[in-house]
């Protein structure tokens, strides 16, 4: 037992001296020549910088289209209306126009008979209103919602109140508007109280929603622009002849996957609309998940198209690399055969000339890895970047492979060469 301890220990000391000794060999030649080492590690630096950079401006791209679906649709959400928000290959376009619209009475029925579901709402909205007070006007995103709205979506009031339940159900004249609309109509004041007029109708603002700011992604619309008023409100005054609700169903935490909501709904809808066992759905049940996959398909390709791109400056840094590495073997030939004639194994070369090219390409992959995070720093709101832990290790990982593939056939050439000729060469 004491004798494995001992061998183990006496490995673990070879292998840290292999290291230390393959670090100095490193840092040694990037010394003896800075300038040729550091245009050789520009090409692994710049492609590890591009393939990190991708990868991170993609990821954080990704965070920021979740955070605004979960934002705009809500987590756990499943959306019942006529029109799937992806289309079905080959399917005919003129079975979705047939289809009939969602209905009030659908909406109540679902909100009193659904035993899984933790909210339902309708929702109607995607038009433009004209809203004035006074001579200021401006333009804005009209959406009419039940009292449930805010339980399925983030609406958050920065001043008033959100709807009351007798004004949902009652269809009374009141709105919600975004903090851009406030800051236009009433110019700093308070605009909690105030008579507003959409399309010309009088309605009292009785909340204003918190302000999001500049952004560049907006589903449905920047909240700052929005007006939401009562669904019935909605329906008695705008809608008219063209009514495109949604029916927006919010599933319990525990129902992972949404798959017992949306099977009680299927079911539940086909009773309601009475509609023959062999016969099509005429809805659909729409989930997050599909516009995530959607946006996850365009992710991966751009991974991918970036990942081909920053290979070409990879390959050129494996060359430059490589390059080092059989000038260090031409440089140390001597000391090779030196090495050898006291024993050394092939192993130990190989090694020692192997762990060099890896720690001359992880020092490019740190530079590139490095300028990443510079650009990282630097304050902007449009599409705020972090660079993960997955993607460091992923750089480095991608530098070590390049390393070993740069310093392989150098290090087998100073393994296998002749101690004796080794010696005798200067």
């Amino acid at each position: 037992m004491n004798n494995r301890k001992f061998e183990f220990k006496l490995k673990s000391m070879f292998f840290i001296r292999q290291v230390y000794e393959s670090f100095i060999f490193a840092y040694q030649a990037l010394r003896s020549n800075v300038l040729r080492t550091t245009l050789s590690l520009l090409g692994v630096s710049v492609g590890i910088f591009a393939i990190v950079a991708v990868f991170t401006a993609v990821d954080s791209l990704n965070n920021k289209i979740r955070k605004e679906i979960d934002s705009f649709a809500g987590s756990g959400v499943l959306y019942v209306g006529k029109w799937p928000w992806l289309m079905q290959n080959n399917y005919p376009w003129w079975k979705y126009l047939n289809r009939p619209e969602m209905k009030f009475t659908e909406y109540k029925y679902l909100k009193e008979h659904l035993e899984n579901a933790e909210a339902v709402a309708i929702m109607d909205g995607g038009r433009t209103a004209s809203v004035s007070k006074g001579s200021s006007s401006m333009d804005a995103n009209l959406t009419g919602a039940s009292y449930e709205y805010n339980q399925i979506t983030s609406t958050p009031i920065q001043d008033g109140r959100y709807f009351l339940p007798i004004e949902s159900e009652n269809g009374l004249f009141v709105c919600i508007i975004g903090a851009k609309v406030a800051e236009t109509l009433v110019d700093g004041r308070s605009a909690v109280g105030e008579v507003i007029k959409l399309n010309g109708i009088k309605f009292m603002v009785i909340g204003v929603i918190e302000k999001k700011g500049e952004d560049m992604l907006n589903f449905g619309g920047t909240p700052d622009e929005k007006v939401i008023i009562p669904y019935t409100t909605f329906a008695a005054v705008f809608q008219k002849d063209e009514p495109a609700p949604d029916i927006a169903i919010k599933a319990y935490k525990e129902d992972v996957g949404q798959e017992a909501l949306e099977g009680e709904i299927i079911g539940m809808m086909r009773s309601l609309r009475s509609i023959k066992p062999k016969q099509e759905d005429n809805f659909s049940v729409n989930r997050l998940d599909g516009l995530q996959a959607f946006f996850d398909g365009i992710f991966a390709a751009l991974n991918i198209a970036g990942a081909l791109i920053a290979g070409f400056s990879l390959l050129v840094g494996g060359f430059g690399i490589a390059n080092i590495m059989f000038v260090s073997v031409k440089e140390r030939t001597n000391i090779i055969g030196i090495q050898k004639s006291l024993g050394a194994k092939n192993y130990f070369i190989l090694f020692q000339f192997l762990f060099e090219a890896v720690f001359l390409s992880l020092i490019g992959g740190l530079v590139g890895i490095g300028l990443v995070v510079l650009i990282t720093l630097i304050p902007q709101d449009a599409l705020p970047l972090s660079l993960t832990a997955g993607n460091v290790i992923t750089g480095l990982f991608i530098s070590s492979f390049i390393g070993v593939l740069s310093g392989i056939i150098p290090a087998w050439v100073a393994a296998k060469m002749d101690p004796v000729i080794a010696i005798r060469s200067k």
